[in-house]
């Protein structure tokens, strides 16, 4: 099996060891560790080196690391996947309301990752480890984003640890949302005895900014979203506090709408800053089809 090569021209001027070229690229400590325990190597302009060795001005450093074996705890699920992006790093995809985003004690069979895995096995893979980058609940549709690899998740891991990668939701709150803009800073925390989230002091920051889009009288309200932390839940628990629990988000309160029959939340947007290509990667999917017929009913209940 070929293994996986990436590598970085030095710019800076300056002299300084292999270490510090892969340390200023984003490769971790746990990385380094593995390169000393002989999983993967460094080469200096194409031949074979040590990690101490001095690199040059324009000299190459590339990371040689192996391919990354089957892992029998994930198991295999053949059923289709809808892609919106992927290269040889990533893989976006149109995640559908009702399937899970990892393996977990209900359900280890046929989540969006074993699903990942048979897709990667399809398609011949040399990796077929997935590894979710964004995870949406059970019942929220939109963009999530997968690495292909050990290596792309470590370098993105920054970027979601620090919340500098874009997540944009359109949810449908029950009745009429006063102001057009709004941030609310509310702590969460899960509920005693429970799968809720409540806010309480004593709860994780969580940081929801969103914008009015559309009101229906005062039936309900489509806002957009913008997560600054990533906190379960979030969004639902946050508009659920002032009494404006999501269409259909039975478990907060929501009353259910046979137009769309599950919370209505859609991941719209997700953008970043791709490690590999050092371009920003936005991408934007439309409403499912639930969503649009919800909309549609509580226009035409408006305009009644």
């Amino acid at each position: 099996m070929a293994n996986m090569e990436f590598t970085w021209q030095n710019h800076s001027g300056k002299k300084a060891t292999v270490k510090r070229i892969l340390a200023n690229h984003g490769v971790s400590h746990r990385m380094i560790a593995k390169l000393k325990r002989g999983q993967g190597n460094v080469k200096l302009n194409g031949e074979k080196t040590v990690l101490s060795a001095l690199v040059g001005q324009n000299d190459k450093v590339t990371l040689v690391l192996p391919p990354e074996n089957d892992d029998e705890r994930i198991l295999v699920s053949h059923e289709r996947i809808k892609v919106v992006y992927e290269d040889e790093n990533w893989l976006l995809l149109d995640k559908p309301a009702g399937i899970s985003s990892v393996p977990g004690p209900s359900n280890d069979h046929d989540t969006m990752m074993n699903r990942v895995k048979g897709y990667l096995i399809d398609q011949k893979s040399e990796n077929l480890v997935p590894h979710a980058v964004t995870r949406l609940d059970r019942f929220t549709s939109g963009l999530m984003l997968c690495a292909k690899h050990g290596f792309a998740q470590g370098l993105i891991s920054k970027q979601v640890q620090e919340h500098s990668m874009e997540k944009r939701y359109l949810a449908v709150c029950s009745g009429f949302v006063k102001k057009d803009h709004g941030i609310i800073d509310l702590p969460l925390k899960k509920e005693d005895n429970g799968f809720r989230r409540i806010v309480s002091c004593d709860g994780q920051n969580a940081v929801t900014e969103y914008w009015v889009r559309e009101r229906f009288g005062n039936e309900a309200t489509l806002v957009e979203c913008v997560l600054h932390t990533g906190r379960t839940h979030q969004i639902r628990a946050h508009f659920a506090h002032f009494a404006h629990p999501l269409i259909s988000d039975e478990l907060y309160g929501g009353k259910r709408n046979d137009a769309c029959k599950r919370q209505a939340l859609h991941a719209c947007c997700l953008a970043f800053d791709d490690p590999f290509s050092c371009k920003r990667l936005r991408f934007e999917l439309p409403l499912e089809n639930d969503m649009e017929h919800l909309l549609g009913e509580l226009r035409c209940i408006n305009c009644d």
